[in-house]
């Protein structure tokens, strides 16, 4: 075989190697960010499009842990204004208004995490991260104490309360992966 056409194979498996390897090593820091969070398996699946931005930093992991929970929180909101009320007894309607109202104050404490994640400073590092603890604890317990008006509510729970249940439950889990992403930029101080 000539030297040329050796190369040129050389190169092209080469190549190959590089791209298959590069799936792989996305794959790794979305594992390794996801791994501090509890729903380690919606971590990853909704935050894998980050993977080839964040690679190994914190901070741009929380940002986007925020962002995807702002993201699913809108959804959630769009879907239970959409909602009709008929579909719901009195204290479903009780607790889907409460709901909505829950939901409307998590995605503001989202937004302000949000913005402040974009301004990150050395000099406020602290209290920063301490505002954003604050504000994401309180997204999840808004979440939660929506889930709680639910369970009040009859016991024959409809399939639209089951369907507002579910994705509430889904949104407050990826609450609780952007506050565990958070801990670890808290913790590794970038």
């Amino acid at each position: 075989m000539s030297s040329s056409i050796t190369f040129s194979l050389v190169f092209f498996l080469l190549s190959l190697n590089l791209t298959f390897s590069l799936p792989s090593k996305r794959n790794s820091y979305v594992q390794n960010a996801c791994s501090v969070t509890r729903y380690q398996d919606l971590c990853v699946q909704t935050l894998r499009q980050f993977s080839s931005v964040a690679k190994n930093s914190p901070s741009k992991w929380a940002r986007a842990g925020v962002s995807v929970a702002i993201s699913d929180n809108k959804d959630v909101l769009r879907y239970l204004l959409k909602t009709r009320r008929s579909a719901f007894g009195k204290r479903d309607r009780v607790a889907l208004s409460d709901c909505r109202e829950l939901l409307q104050d998590s995605l503001d404490n989202l937004h302000k995490s949000l913005a402040v994640l974009r301004k990150l400073r050395a000099s406020e590092f602290q209290q920063q991260m301490s505002d954003l603890g604050t504000w994401l604890s309180t997204a999840l317990t808004d979440k939660d104490t929506c889930l709680d008006g639910f369970e009040k509510t009859s016991t024959k729970s409809s399939s639209t309360v089951r369907m507002v249940q579910d994705r509430v439950t889904t949104s407050l889990y990826l609450s609780s992966n952007s506050l565990a992403l958070l801990n670890k930029l808290a913790a590794d101080g970038s």
